[in-house]
């Protein structure tokens, strides 16, 4: 049977005399005995008559030392026995680092600057990873992946992007339709849904949808290999995760792409066509006589020339970010919407650019 533990003050000696076993079953039975000490002047620790010292009974020494202080008093310790002095060391040498001290509140300055950094920190990231990707050396086409990364990016989008370009041309035509129609200019709607599909719409909203339906996609793919370390086991055979991987889906997007742009801008025109035959008096025959003289040339090409750049950011933007997940799931959802967002960021950017030289070049 344990023999508790104790703690007696010898005020005339200015002596604590501690006694019993101080283990864990038997220390918490000390908290009245610190109470009653008076906690004044110098005085000395006497362990001679403990019996057994476990962690939980240094604690409680530290403890004790530690209240001492507090009280602006002083207690010796050098009393105590080698073994109880050994152990007493041992706890404080594994004691935690105290609270470290608050943080200062960020001025915007410094806000600015670290969000400057960081993104800084990403575009190298990004545009190192583009330089890796540009000096791969591929050994061979992979032409079945390649099959593959078309189907799931141009032919499996083909009904949302469809159903949504056809509501798009609806929306266009509608709007415009009003204004046109007060001035007995009801035809002009040919032109405006036609030039708005094949310079802009169509390869926008084909970009855009690609973006969020298969640039995610991607981003998740890759991320889920990183973590399951497949990534590391193409590594070990000899096979470059860029070479595997990210190649077929930048090619297969930048062929998907353009003829995505192509059905959209047509699926926009037959919703066009369907709300000016409707609504406007414009039937289907006359749409179709004036469409072939509503646009130049060069607008249907603009449209086209848009797309494989488009792909390239989206499926470049995708991968990376693929590749920037963490060892968490939470990394995942965090990489796939950072993707979704500086894909059609950066798309909507290169086709204010597009726009900006168009104009200067006269298309």
């Amino acid at each position: 049977m344990p023999a508790p533990a104790s703690l007696v003050a010898d005020p005339a000696a200015h002596v604590l005399r501690a006694a019993g076993d101080w283990t864990v079953c038997s220390v918490d039975a000390l908290e009245a005995h610190w109470q009653s000490w008076p906690h004044v002047g110098n005085w000395t620790l006497d362990t001679t008559a403990v019996g057994r010292l476990d962690t939980a009974g240094a604690w409680a020494l530290h403890r004790l030392a530690q209240a001492a202080d507090r009280a602006g008093s002083r207690l010796d310790l050098a009393a105590l026995a080698p073994p109880h002095a050994a152990l007493l060391e041992l706890v404080r040498a594994r004691l935690p680092a105290g609270p470290s001290r608050p943080a200062h509140a960020r001025g915007w300055l410094d806000t600015l600057g670290r969000t400057v950094v960081g993104r800084l920190a990403e575009t190298r990231h990004f545009l190192d990873f583009v330089g890796r990707l540009v000096a791969e050396r591929r050994r061979r086409m992979r032409w079945a992946r390649l099959v593959q990364e078309i189907d799931a990016a141009g032919v499996r989008a083909l009904p949302i992007l469809g159903l949504l370009a056809f509501l798009m041309g609806v929306v266009i035509t509608y709007q415009a339709g009003e204004p046109l129609r007060a001035f007995g200019a009801n035809v002009l709607v040919v032109n405006l849904v036609a030039v708005t599909m094949l310079r802009e719409m169509g390869p926008l909203l084909a970009a855009i949808i690609v973006a969020g339906r298969t640039g995610s996609a991607y981003t998740a793919e890759i991320g889920t290999m990183r973590i399951t370390e497949e990534l590391d086991a193409l590594r070990s055979i000899g096979i470059a995760p860029i070479e595997m991987l990210v190649i077929p889906k930048l090619i297969g997007l930048v062929i998907a792409l353009p003829l995505l742009t192509l059905y959209s801008s047509a699926m926009g025109i037959a919703g066009g066509m369907v709300v000016a035959d409707g609504l406007y008096g414009v039937g289907y025959r006359d749409f179709l006589t004036r469409l072939p003289d509503t646009f130049a040339p060069s607008t249907f090409w603009v449209g086209l020339i848009k797309a494989p750049v488009f792909a390239l950011i989206v499926a470049a933007v995708a991968c990376h970010r693929g590749f920037q997940v963490g060892h968490s799931a939470e990394s995942i959802g965090r990489e796939t919407t950072v993707s979704v967002v500086q894909s059609i960021f950066l798309v909507i950017v290169a086709d204010a650019v597009f726009s900006v030289l168009f104009q200067v070049v006269g298309l």
